[in-house]
């Protein structure tokens, strides 16, 4: 197969199953599974003396077509878009930078020949990371009038958005799922029909490595580990001291959450600052560039800001893994006006991916999965599980110009890679958070021989003893369910809530479902999608009416669902009070599982800056 029909090729298996599947259904049906041997390239052709070929068990890959594994060419790999050729400028460099780069290329080659001589862990094999329906897909344009079964609820007017890690070009190391570049799926749905499309965020870092043809940036939890993560970093800054790259204006990813704020769709990763990206009145997506709210905003943000739903207020926080202060917190006015930094005082860089907010309270976790650098040095991940530090949350008062006015609550072993709401009970002084508490805490960027766990829990912080006290919410001995991306109804959010909306994170990492879990009762509902159909975060969207006692939960589900049988994706809508499917939207192509999205009513449209 040639370079230049490979990306036709590619765009036909997002619609049907591989045609290498049924080969090996056929050919091996009640037999042991035979051995695939995949050649991995770099796309340039300086460089492709550093290949090596990878033999895999063929599970992983015949069973699910992927935009990866199958489409290298004999030259090279094709680009994830199709178009093998125009993705490709050649960059316009003096004598000088062309010297530096075939000696950088060179060096980066002996990297790579020394890195799959040792075996990556599943957490950084991209063999695993973006297998079967983790495997990126290319760009969709606007694809009119889709096919919807039932009848779309007359309440959703407007344009629901997912955003997800796709990476451009295949690893040519190591590759965590969280390292790909950002692609938002958007499904606009007006007067009951619906349109779909998907596009990159062009992130500075995106633009440069298109242009290349190559990945040049390094991934922060795939290949920043070790000896080899030390020398990728140097051999990075080096072309940038020659001017082969240019990591000024950010190294993000913009892959992980969408939040519409000041008329505006933000994409963001907490490695950058926000991207702003501008819905087409056709329902197209394309990127307008890096917004730092007017130069107001000089660091990275991190990617679950919170808008608190009566005052419109966005909060957000800052960290560093590098030099202090380690942790930052902001806020911005509804019409962008940014506050002054207020310095959380840290003593150690903690990975920090989200956080909560009640009517007075922003509640910040500092938990026990930190950053220590200097374990590259020793050869392990910067990413560890300091098993010597207390887990604590911190209460700081919304309006507060001072960080050491936190109040900090000690809640040993508890990990939250999310926290879904919180609110204050007066009549008790305590602060009541719920998130999904994970163990192994670090096994998310580490392998473990232990099972992932993530246990919905109730935590209490008691502002008058200091104490806090954790309990599993779902009752009748159940608690063993993975529940982790979700949502509680954002009109009440930092507001006691009754229900939280929570993926069924089962077979882990896949999604099988969704629970309507009562914070209450501890009852679960679940919603199974079933036999090989899988999702990701299901998204509550409220009807639009007043929240009074008894209709919180007087909405929709919205969820992105794909058939692995049949390779097809659509997009479905539960009623959220019922849980009977209202509708299901046929897409033109498969959409990878992913992260969070959003939604932006066509009321917010009309007025999209």
């Amino acid at each position: 197969m040639t370079s230049a029909t490979t990306g036709n090729w590619a765009k036909a298996q997002l619609r049907r199953p591989s045609s290498i599947l049924h080969n090996y259904n056929k050919d091996h049906l009640g037999g042991s599974k035979p051995s695939v041997v995949l050649p991995v390239r770099r796309s340039d052709h300086k460089l492709r003396a550093a290949s090596n070929i990878l033999s895999i068990d063929s599970s992983s890959v015949v069973s699910s077509p992927s935009l990866l594994s199958p489409l290298q060419s004999a030259n090279k790999l094709s680009p994830v878009d199709g178009s093998s050729e125009a993705t490709h400028v050649s960059p316009q460099w003096n004598i000088l930078q062309r010297a530096a780069s075939i000696a950088f290329d060179a060096i980066e080659e002996a990297l790579v020949a020394k890195e799959r001589q040792q075996l990556l862990p599943k957490t950084a094999d991209p063999r695993v990371q973006i297998a079967g329906n983790f495997a990126p897909v290319p760009e969709q344009p606007v694809c009119q009038s889709l096919l919807v079964e039932g009848a779309i609820p007359e309440s959703i007017d407007g344009v629901y958005l997912r955003n997800g890690a796709n990476p451009l070009h295949y690893p040519v190391a190591g590759h965590h799922f969280f390292d790909g570049d950002g692609m938002v799926h958007a499904v606009k749905i007006s007067g009951g029909e619906a349109s779909y499309a998907c596009r990159f965020t062009e992130t500075n870092r995106f633009a440069q490595e298109k242009q290349l043809g190559r990945p040049v940036f390094p991934k922060a939890i795939g290949e920043l580990h070790g000896h080899t993560g030390i020398a990728r970093l140097m051999l990075f800054y080096a072309r940038g001291l020659f001017g082969l790259v240019d990591h000024r204006d950010g190294m993000g990813v913009a892959n992980a959450g969408l939040v519409y704020f000041n008329d505006r769709l933000l994409a963001m990763s907490e490695d950058d600052i926000p991207y702003h990206v501008r819905i087409t009145s056709s329902g197209d997506l394309e990127t307008i560039g890096r917004f730092n709210f007017d130069g107001q905003l000089k660091t990275s943000m991190i990617a679950h800001p919170k808008i608190d739903p009566e005052t419109k207020e966005l909060y957000a926080l800052s960290y560093d893994v590098v030099r202090k202060p380690y942790l930052k917190f902001f806020k911005f006015s509804p019409d962008g006006i940014k506050s002054p930094d207020v310095e959380i005082p840290l003593k150690e860089p903690t990975m920090m991916h989200d956080f909560t907010i009640t009517e007075n309270f922003v509640v910040i976790p500092d938990q026990q999965v930190v950053f220590k650098l200097e374990e590259m040095i020793r050869g392990g991940s910067p990413v560890v599980y300091n098993k010597d530090k207390v887990s604590r949350f911190g209460l700081l008062r919304k309006n507060a110009t001072n960080g050491d006015d936190i109040v900090w609550v000690e809640c040993p072993e508890t990990f939250c890679f999310h926290l879904w709401n919180a609110w204050e009970e007066s009549e008790t002084d305590e602060v009541v958070v719920i998130g999904s508490c994970m163990t192994p805490a670090d096994s998310i960027f580490n392998e473990s021989d232990q099972n992932l766990r993530s246990v919905l829990s109730e935590i209490r912080l008691n502002l008058k003893t200091g104490k806090s006290t954790r309990r599993p919410i779902i009752r009748d001995g159940a608690e063993d369910v993975n529940l982790e991306a979700g949502m509680v109804n954002r009109n009440l959010l930092g507001r006691k809530t009754r229900y939280a909306y929570l993926a069924v994170a089962e077979p882990w990492p896949k999604v099988s479902g969704f629970a309507k879990v009562d914070l209450q009762t501890g009852e679960a509902k679940k919603f199974i999608y079933g036999p090989h159909k899988y999702g990701g975060e299901p998204f509550f969207l409220p009807s639009g009416n007043p929240v009074v006692a008894g209709n919180e939960d007087d909405g929709h589900i919205l969820a992105f669902v794909h058939d692995e049988k049949t390779w097809r994706s659509k997009l479905m809508i539960v009623n959220a009070s019922t849980l009977e499917i209202e509708a299901s939207i046929k897409l033109p192509s498969r959409v990878p599982y992913g992260f969070h999205g959003t939604f932006v009513g066509s009321d917010e449209l009309a007025k999209q800056q």
